[in-house]
């Protein structure tokens, strides 16, 4: 039975984690149903579901939902597929100049892409990418990438070599290997990072805006217009539409790592 200490502490954690994660999204709720809504006016004069039956009724936004959602699921299987293996090198082997190579993949980090996205622009000028979904794909991996693999990286840095050495003087193969020993205990890394790289990608506005040049309509793109100057409700429904999202695809990527888990625990058991 918890002490009156530990539960004050308890009750001050939960209505702390309130206050920063749920009370930010109560003035959008209201702005997004609001009709009229002035400084300094405490609560909206009138209410109106106007701006949700546009957005809600606009097939652009479904449009603009779906690619986004494509792109992010493109760009996360990318990520995946290139850091693990560079996670593995710079993880176990003695690389010359490795401060460099990681200098590169961690430099979209702290440089604005602003700086990135106009050389990438040029470039895919000449290669006919512009104004395309894969040059969107393309060009998110840039500043989703660096999370992907300093989170695999942190999960090969736990992994003993022992257990592949044990594995393989089973029988195993380097696939065998790979998949019943290194995967299970790379899996809550690539998560974290693959949770990362979905919420950055569908983030992004500035790097869509320049290689798409309007053609690639995401919901950043639709959203951006009405925040910068267009309508408050519309741009508030827009943005609990966008974290909406953000957080139905966080709660499938958890619930599908807690299936795989589930299923290699009852495998498990079974044998």
């Amino acid at each position: 039975m918890m002490n009156k200490s530990s539960l004050f502490i308890h009750w001050f954690l939960f209505i702390l984690l309130f206050m920063i994660v749920i009370v930010p999204f109560i003035p959008l709720v209201l702005t997004s149903v609001s009709f009229g809504w002035r400084w300094p006016n405490v609560l909206p004069e009138s209410f109106s579901f106007r701006a949700w039956e546009y957005v809600l009724g606009e097939s652009t936004t479904w449009r603009a939902v779906a690619v986004s959602l494509w792109i992010a699921l493109v760009v996360t299987a990318i990520n995946i597929l290139l850091a693990v293996p560079a996670a593995n090198a710079f993880s176990r082997y003695p690389i010359r100049g490795r401060w460099l190579f990681e200098a590169i993949i961690f430099a979209p980090i702290v440089i604005p892409p602003f700086v990135a996205v106009m050389g990438i622009h040029l470039t895919f000028l000449r290669l006919g990418l512009t104004e395309t979904i894969v040059g969107v794909v393309l060009a998110h991996i840039a500043p989703t990438l660096p999370y992907m693999v300093r989170a695999v990286m942190i999960s090969y840095q736990t992994l003993s070599t022992d257990w592949e050495n044990q594995a393989r003087m089973l029988g195993a193969g380097p696939m065998s290997r790979f998949y019943f020993v290194v995967l299970p205990h790379l899996l809550p890394g690539i998560a974290a990072g693959a949770s990362l790289s979905i919420l950055i990608s569908l983030s992004q506005y500035l790097i869509t805006f320049i290689i798409g040049s309007g053609q690639v309509v995401t919901l950043p793109i639709l959203l951006f217009p009405f925040i910068s100057g267009g309508d408050p409700a519309i741009a508030a429904a827009y943005s609990l539409l966008y974290a909406a999202i953000a957080i139905a695809a966080l709660i499938g990527m958890d619930m599908a790592l807690k299936k795989y888990y589930q299923n290699k625990k009852t495998a498990a058991g079974a044998v």
